[in-house]
């Protein structure tokens, strides 16, 4: 995969050389801008492990959102990606109604997990929020001990009924995390006096112990070291095997490294969704085009 990125611009402008007239060319804020009449590739998927629908999100009278319909798919990685103030981040946080948290946030839509409406008046959002996890682009320890960021969502919930149990979360969490070892003698330190790249995996760690289904991540490497950006992108990929994964990133080299697909976000609008490989090699939109080339964001 490496290979296959240092080669992508040249890649890409032979592959779609051909299709250059065929794509409308409207008149908007650059010449790189073309018209977006709908998401084109794979959007859907049929083992759906959330699922949003004629998603609008808007702050105030601004909408930042457009009509997003998306499936993420059981047990995968979808990246997302974009320039800067696409709305991927905003649609990330419409998953775990973290915008509930913005009083002049607005989201509508049908939103789903398992099925189930997820904004429906009933649905606790902290009791989703322990289902849908969120590690974000700053790792953020609370200032408790190693032991006690770990420990802290589990008490909350009531997963362990005695220390032995909480015990062994904390354990099973930190290895699932890849931190154990670094930190088994030091659980009792603060979290806060660990790595940049320590203190991220605590807080996945911390993510992984109240047993959620789905991890949202934010750009969970943009503040990291390449050293530690690479244990977080093998850790994704050990993770896959019993979690769903969606992950905002400005990297398409990591959206390549750890995705089976990619979504591509302009303008809140979803532009395209397909498989990672046909994304970086074939994609299908010019905007997506322009976007992983270089022209534009």
């Amino acid at each position: 995969m490496t290979d296959l990125i240092g080669t992508l611009p040249g890649m890409v402008k032979s592959s779609l050389e051909s299709e250059e007239n065929k794509l409308p060319v409207v008149e908007t804020r650059d010449e790189f801008d073309v018209e977006i009449s709908g998401t084109i590739g794979k959007p859907l998927v049929q083992n759906a492990k959330m699922s949003s629908r004629n998603c609008d999100v808007f702050y105030g009278d601004k909408q930042a959102i457009f009509n997003i319909n998306l499936d993420i798919g059981k047990n995968e990685i979808i990246a997302m990606i974009g320039p800067s103030g696409c709305g991927k981040s905003t649609y990330l946080r419409v998953l775990n109604r973290m915008n509930d948290t913005i009083p002049i946030c607005r989201v509508t839509g049908e939103h789903t997990l398992d099925g189930e409406d997820i904004y429906a008046a009933e649905q606790d959002p902290v009791l989703l929020r322990a289902r849908v996890g969120m590690v974000f682009q700053k790792p953020n320890p609370f200032p408790k001990s190693i032991y006690d960021n770990v420990a802290y969502g589990a008490k909350l919930h009531g997963l362990a009924t005695n220390r032995s149990e909480l015990d062994d979360l904390v354990e099973a969490s930190l290895i699932k995390a890849g931190l154990f070892k670094e930190v088994k003698d030091d659980l009792l330190m603060p979290g806060t006096g660990l790595s940049g790249g320590q203190q991220q995996r605590l807080c996945i760690a911390r993510a992984i112990a109240v047993d959620p289904e789905v991890i949202l991540m934010d750009e969970p490497t943009s503040a990291l070291d390449p050293i530690a950006t690479a244990t977080i992108e093998e850790l994704m990929d050990e993770l896959k095997e019993n979690y769903t994964i969606a992950i905002v990133t400005h990297s398409m080299q990591q959206a390549a490294r750890v995705s089976q697909r990619t979504a591509y976000f302009h303008l809140g609008k979803l532009v395209e969704v397909n498989d990672t490989n046909t994304v970086f090699t074939n994609p299908e939109h010019k905007l997506t085009e322009n976007y992983i080339t270089g022209r534009f964001g």
